[in-house]
C-alpha cells in the first residue's frame, strides 16, 4: 500500500516485483493515480503464496473502508515510515 503522506491518499496494488514497482511509482514512470496524487511512500505490504491469492487480497483491500486500511497500516507502521529503503 502506498501513501502520499501520513493519513494521506492511499493506493493498493499488486505486483510480482515490489522493489521495481515501488521504484517505478517513486520515479513517476507509471501514469495514472499515483503520479497525479504523488502517492510514493510504501507504508504497508504483505506477501502472498500465489499471484491468484495476491489479486484476491488486493480486491479485498480495495473494498475496505479507509479507516480499516489506516488501522492495518498503523498496526505495523504507526509513524507511516516509507518502507522502501528496507527492501533494498
Amino acid at each position: 500500500m502506498l501513501a502520499s503522506q501520513r493519513n494521506g491518499t492511499l493506493y493498493v496494488g499488486v505486483t510480482s516485483n515490489l522493489v521495481k514497482r515501488v521504484w517505478d511509482h517513486k520515479s513517476n514512470l507509471i501514469d495514472g493515480f499515483t503520479k497525479k496524487y504523488h502517492v510514493h511512500h510504501l507504508v504497508w505490504y504483505e506477501q502472498a503464496t500465489t499471484m491468484q491469492a495476491a489479486i484476491a487480497r488486493e480486491k479485498q483491500l480495495k473494498a475496505w473502508k479507509r479507516q480499516w486500511k489506516v488501522e492495518l497500516i498503523e498496526t505495523t507502521n504507526p509513524y507511516w515510515n516509507d518502507l522502501y529503503e528496507g527492501l533494498l
